[in-house]
């Protein structure tokens, strides 16, 4: 089991990674490339579109031959990428390059999530999940850190040869520790052909676009945060670039603490208390935000409110994943690609719109946590989660 957790683990990581590591090097990177703000949303953008264009096809590849494969594909794209972005001269070819470490990160991404629907039942998931939003946690903590005492003493490109190095370990990984998960036996339960359990497991109950939703608004916060906090807190906020590393350093901390609290949570409280929870705290960061502009108050305020965002992800994320990808056995790669397809695209469109409509970086936030938490609260009460009624057992391979 300790091998499929590490696999699914790392294999996650490398989503973060790509976002995070390169952060601080922003500044130096639009000067280098003579790229403009809008430029850099858009690096962001087409990292998020290329992870989207590649996932449904990688979950249908890891349904069909296998998780192994897709995941040393996945994580070999990704560190040549890395190495192509880290050379780039100008900003057509560092965009090309940012695409491509996005079809990487999203073939692993996918297998990550299979790999934890095929190993673990639904208690199991939804703490593990739960974990796994916590140690990638550790990346914002780590990242900015590592970003900024590499570029102490070398450039912006060796930001991208150390996202090379992550991809080439993952890969090794995959290749070396991890073992194939997919069912490749179904047995026959309550008199139904096994031949029939991927058909019925449909993508269009209302259960799981209900997730689908929460999780896709989840998700697109937590990015519009990442994507606009050098902007506010450098910006706005007037940290410099050590200053703007703690800050996300600590934030990203109370993530790191709030996921690794989730699964004891859940052995005390119902998954929807857990799930409204996190919606309450995007609500209250909106309220802290609104009061903040209209009252004129300390805008360092604005701190109290990424907390309160870092902690509702926190909360909430690993539980309605959970949820969503329970009904699928046969089919968890394809939901696992929906899912994050969906995720991404939210992100990359919603802060693709916000920047072509001239929004600025605080309003583009604030906008989101408002939508975001209305309609998942209405989601959580007016579909709860309901039980699935199990007809298949798979066999996986070999453990």
């Amino acid at each position: 089991m300790f091998r499929y957790l590490l696999c699914s683990f790392t294999l996650v990581l490398l989503y973060p990674t790509a976002i995070d590591l390169y952060l601080v090097g922003l500044p130096q990177i639009a000067a280098d490339l003579n790229a403009t703000e809008s430029q850099l949303h858009f690096a962001f953008s087409i990292y998020l579109i290329g992870m989207a264009t590649t996932m449904l096809i990688a979950g249908k590849v890891a349904d069909s031959i296998g998780r192994k494969p897709v995941a040393i594909t996945g994580a070999a794209i990704f560190a040549v990428s890395s190495i192509f972005g880290g050379i780039a001269e100008h900003s057509t070819p560092f965009l090309i390059a940012r695409f491509i470490q996005g079809i990487g990160a999203g073939s692993c991404y996918v297998v990550a999530f299979a790999i934890i629907r095929d190993t673990l039942d639904d208690i199991q998931r939804a703490k593990v999940l739960s974990m796994l939003n916590g140690i990638t946690c550790v990346i914002p903590v780590i990242a900015p850190v590592i970003g900024y005492l590499i570029m102490l003493k070398f450039p912006w490109s060796s930001l991208f040869i150390m996202m090379a190095v992550m991809g080439g370990v993952v890969c090794l990984l995959s290749l070396l520790v991890l073992k194939e998960t997919k069912p490749n036996k179904l047995v026959v339960i309550n008199g139904i052909h096994p031949d029939r359990h991927a058909v019925q497991e449909s993508f269009f109950e209302r259960f799981f676009i209900s997730r689908l939703i929460m999780t896709s608004l989840g998700v697109m916060t937590i990015l519009t945060y990442v994507n606009v906090s050098p902007l506010l807190i450098m910006g706005e906020m007037g940290f410099d670039r050590s200053e703007y590393s703690t800050i996300v350093a600590g934030t990203a901390l109370v993530s790191m603490i709030t996921s690794f609290s989730a699964p004891f949570a859940l052995s005390i409280f119902k998954e929807r208390t857990l799930l409204l929870a996190s919606q309450i705290l995007f609500a209250l960061s909106a309220v802290v935000i609104t009061l903040t502009l209209i009252s004129n108050f300390d805008n360092q305020l604005y701190l109290l409110s990424f907390v309160l965002i870092c902690a509702g992800f926190a909360i909430g994320f690993g539980v309605s994943m959970s949820q969503a990808l329970s009904p699928y056995s046969a089919r968890a790669g394809m939901a696992s690609s929906l899912l994050g397809i969906t995720q991404v695209s939210c992100s990359a469109l919603y802060i693709w719109l916000m920047s072509a409509l001239g929004v600025n970086a605080l309003n583009m936030l604030l906008t989101t946590l408002i939508i975001g938490s209305v309609i998942s609260l209405a989601l959580i009460l007016l579909i709860p989660k309901h039980s699935h009624g199990q007809k298949y057992e798979k066999i996986t391979s070999p453990a």
